[in-house]
C-alpha cells in the first residue's frame, strides 16, 4: 500500500507519486519558464495517445525505426548475445521489442520499467501470453531516478539496456549525459546499451510530425492539463490553451508548446497562477543529434560504439554501445 502525505489543505492524502507530480508542475509554474515535465504526458490515457501518434503519416520516428529493427533485428540480436537480460526504459506498449525478442530466443529476462502502471501491467501480461519461454519482469518506475534491477539469474548472465524512440531527445544534452551515466552504473562492467535516437533534418518535416493533421498530437499535449485537474485537485480549463510545436534551430531541437488563448487565472490546490493571452508552458523538447555528435556524448559517459544502423533516409539511427 502507497505511503501517504496530507496536502496542504489536509483535506486528503495524497501518495508520495502524486506529491512528486504535484511538487514537479508547482516548481514548472514558478519557473521564469514556465514547463511542466514531458514524463506526466503518460498516464493511461496518454499512453494510447501517443501509441496513436506513433501510427500517424506524419510521424516518421517510429517508422523508421522500426523499420531499422526489422531489417536489423538478427544482426543486433547477435550483437546483445545469448544469456543477457533486456531491461527497456519507458517501455510504453513494447511494439519495437517485440521485433527483438523474436530474435532473442536464449533471452534470460526482459525488465519493461515504465512509469505508468496500468498500462505496463496490461503490455506486460500480454507479452506474457505471446512469450510463454521468456520471463517478463515488469517495474513500475522513473527512469530518470536510480533504479534497483532485481538480482540476474546467474553471475554469467549480462545486461543490455534498450532505450528506442529517441526518447533520449527529450532531456537536455547535460541531462542526457547524466543519464548516459547513469546506464552505464546500472548495466555493469559487462553491460550495453541499445538506443535510438533522431538525426538532423529539414525543419518542414520536423515540424508537421509534431502538428498532425488529425491533431493526435495536440490532443496528448493537452491531455496532461486533464490529468493535472483530475489528480491535483487543479481547476483549468483545458480549452483555454492550444497545441503548439516548433523548431528550435539554435538548440537543435522540437518544443512543443501550451499557448494560452486569453488573459486566465488557473489554480492547482491552493495555488493560483495568472497566464496572460499568448503565454506558453514548455511541455517537452526533442533534440536531434548528428551520429558523431551521439557517440561523443555516449563516449564521455563510458560507452564505445559497436554498430549503428540506419533507414534507408537517414532519418533515425539506433546504436549498439558496449561499457
Amino acid at each position: 500500500m502507497p505511503s501517504t502525505l496530507l496536502s496542504p489543505l489536509g483535506q486528503k492524502t495524497l501518495s508520495k507519486t502524486t506529491m512528486q507530480f504535484r511538487d514537479d508542475v508547482l516548481r514548472g509554474l514558478n519557473s521564469p519558464t514556465k514547463a511542466i515535465p514531458s514524463k506526466y504526458f503518460y498516464d493511461q490515457r496518454g499512453s494510447l495517445l501517443f501509441d496513436q501518434i506513433c501510427e500517424l503519416e506524419e510521424y516518421y520516428p517510429t517508422r523508421t525505426e522500426t523499420s531499422i529493427m526489422k531489417h536489423s533485428a538478427r544482426m543486433i540480436a547477435a550483437c546483445i548475445g545469448t544469456h543477457s537480460r533486456l531491461v527497456e526504459y519507458g517501455s510504453g506498449s513494447s511494439l519495437k521489442t517485440r521485433i527483438l525478442l523474436d530474435q532473442l530466443t536464449e533471452l534470460d529476462s526482459y525488465l519493461p520499467i515504465d512509469i505508468s502502471r496500468e498500462h505496463l501491467h496490461a503490455t506486460a501480461n500480454d507479452l506474457s501470453v505471446e512469450y510463454p519461454n521468456h520471463v517478463i519482469q515488469p517495474i513500475v518506475g522513473d527512469f530518470t531516478k536510480p533504479i534497483n534491477l532485481p538480482k540476474t539469474s546467474s553471475p554469467q548472465t549480462k545486461t543490455c539496456i534498450y532505450f528506442p524512440g529517441s526518447t533520449i531527445g527529450n532531456f537536455t544534452h547535460d541531462e542526457a549525459s547524466e543519464l548516459l551515466h547513469s546506464m552505464r552504473t546500472t548495466a555493469g562492467e559487462r553491460g550495453s546499451l541499445l538506443i535510438g535516437f533522431d538525426l538532423h533534418k529539414d525543419k518542414c518535416i520536423l515540424e508537421a510530425a509534431y502538428n498532425d493533421r488529425e491533431g493526435v498530437t495536440a490532443r496528448f499535449n493537452l491531455n496532461v492539463l486533464s490529468r493535472i485537474n483530475r489528480e491535483l485537485d487543479a481547476d483549468i480549463v483545458v480549452e483555454n490553451f492550444e497545441h503548439n510545436a516548433i523548431f528550435n534551430e539554435q538548440a537543435g531541437r522540437i518544443e512543443m508548446r501550451l499557448r494560452s488563448l486569453c488573459n486566465q487565472s488557473i489554480r492547482i490546490d491552493d495555488h493560483f497562477f495568472h497566464i496572460n493571452e499568448g503565454d506558453e508552458v514548455l511541455t517537452e523538447y526533442s533534440h536531434k543529434y548528428t551520429v558523431e555528435g551521439f557517440t561523443t556524448m555516449a563516449d564521455q559517459a563510458g560507452w564505445s560504439c559497436r554498430g549503428v544502423w540506419y533507414d534507408p533516409q537517414r532519418y533515425f539511427a539506433v546504436m549498439y554501445l558496449e561499457a
